[in-house]
């Protein structure tokens, strides 16, 4: 399973539904499954499941079956230095697949990633020409919608929220029946996925105001993780507490994360993880403040004491506080609710 962004909730679907139909699969997940309560087993049945990471090639070392692509969003690009060069490495991921590549029908990058693929296909996602299409997608505290494939179609519900995960469960959906699953029998199994660690995760909640974190950490997924907590939260009010990941990634993106965070209506704003990353000069967090076109409503806080008590000022009853990023912000979650309370 690979892409830029949706590998460990498709994964944690697929996992889900090959568990539930007593497959016993061994898998790598990138994620604890809530359900589980891990990211990991060795399986008796004859289907290992991955979640393989592209960031820095290395996914192209799996012996694949069957090779799942999420979407291919510009991402990594400090280590593959173009987008071409991007599309390119997925290409080869896929033609290493022996048997069946499952794409995206919707996303730019995938489609452009589709052209140089040689082994068979099967393509999912809201497109009309999509061999697995999902449709009447309705979103609140949890997500519905159709999935249809051939003279088929059945509807579902999840447990989670979002329409990027009513994509997602195409995607896993599409999977399954490459491997030969039928799809009233996939989708059902599927609907029983109930999320992973840190994917818009509840953490608890104080004066009324529940705090979540979530690994969003590209503009495209922070975009998806708030549009899906917007549906939740209804009149309440969205504050996000975002902790940028990579130097590299903050100086390509910040106005894409800039426009992203738009969606929150109060933004606490952190320096950046720098990870694997020495600093670049000039680049912090501020850049992502200086690319807001509504500025009023990001409070950049560069010391990480102060973030958790600016997070609790800005919300009252009914609101969502939301950690975000792949760093190490989700260690602020206890902090903040101790500053709730207080």
């Amino acid at each position: 399973m690979a892409g830029a962004h949706g590998k460990t909730t498709s994964t944690g679907m697929i996992i889900t539904a090959l568990l539930g139909m007593n497959q016993d699969p061994s898998f790598v997940n990138g994620g604890v499954i809530s359900a589980i309560g891990s990211s990991s087993q060795s399986g008796k049945g004859d289907l290992f499941v991955i979640e393989a990471d592209e960031s820095d090639g290395s996914f192209l070392l799996y012996d694949t079956a069957i090779a799942l692509i999420t979407n291919v969003d510009p991402d990594h690009l400090d280590h593959y230095g173009s987008i071409e060069a991007f599309h390119q490495v997925f290409a080869d991921f896929a033609n290493k697949s022996k048997e069946l590549v499952v794409i995206n029908s919707d996303d730019f990058g995938a489609k452009a990633v589709a052209k140089l693929i040689t082994k068979p296909m099967l393509t999912f996602g809201e497109a009309t020409s999509a061999d697995v299409r999902v449709s009447e997608i309705s979103e609140d505290a949890q997500v519905s919608f159709s999935l249809s494939y051939r003279q088929e179609s059945y509807s579902a519900t999840l447990s989670i929220a979002g329409r990027h995960n009513a994509i997602n469960a195409a995607g896993a959906v599409a999977t399954l029946i490459g491997l030969g699953f039928g799809l009233e029998e996939s989708i059902k199994e599927v609907a029983n996925f109930g999320g992973t660690e840190r994917r818009f995760e509840l953490h608890g909640e104080r004066r009324g105001v529940k705090v979540y974190d979530d690994f969003a950490h590209h503009p495209t997924e922070v975009s998806a993780a708030l549009n899906g907590a917007r549906a939740v939260v209804g009149d309440g009010k969205i504050v996000t507490v975002f902790q940028p990941h990579l130097y590299s990634r903050t100086r390509l993106f910040a106005k894409e994360f800039a426009k992203a965070l738009e969606a929150s209506d109060e933004v606490v704003l952190l320096d950046i993880y720098a990870a694997r990353e020495d600093p670049e000069p000039g680049v912090t967090g501020e850049l992502i403040l200086n690319a807001s076109s509504n500025q009023d409503k990001i409070h950049y806080v560069n010391n990480w004491s102060d973030a958790p008590a600016v997070a609790a000022r800005l919300a009252g009853a009914g609101d969502f506080i939301v950690t975000m990023g792949c760093g190490d912000v989700y260690k602020m979650v206890p902090e903040i609710l101790e500053a709730l309370e207080s």
